[in-house]
């Protein structure tokens, strides 16, 4: 792993967020897009060399309305920058982590992705990035 990618971040309106971490962070996100496959508009942030994502649920079902139920708006996951997921997903199950997708998917930022289960990272939800 490489460095840590982003912070992401679940919200209940994203257009709320978005003007608080504005004000918070003193600049306006840069960037935001839709993941379908997901079910999750987002918004990122630059804060110095860091990224903030910034996630809403487009639909009742999508993991991040079911976090947002379950826990309410706060911290989802941590993401970590990889050169080659594929590599680094083989990597991790060997070790004994739960991958929760074995083939990486396009995610949001231009990027493959892949998660690790909380239940295997002492409750934190882990998402490997390697850029496209």
């Amino acid at each position: 792993m490489q460095k840590i990618e982003h912070i992401g971040i679940a919200v209940k309106d994203l257009d709320k967020a978005n003007e608080l971490y504005a004000k918070l962070f003193n600049k306006k996100h840069y960037k935001t897009e839709e993941v379908k496959s997901e079910g999750v508009k987002t918004s990122f942030f630059k804060v110095g060399p860091n990224k903030i994502e910034l996630l809403e649920a487009t639909n009742p079902d999508s993991p991040i309305a079911k976090f947002i139920e379950k826990k309410g708006e706060g911290v989802h996951h941590i993401a970590f920058a990889v050169t080659d997921i594929v590599k680094e997903i083989e990597r991790l199950e060997k070790e004994g982590f739960n991958v929760l997708n074995k083939i990486p998917k396009k995610g949001a930022d231009n990027k493959l992705v892949a998660f690790l289960h909380p239940k295997s990272t002492n409750g934190v939800l882990i998402e490997l990035c390697q850029e496209i």
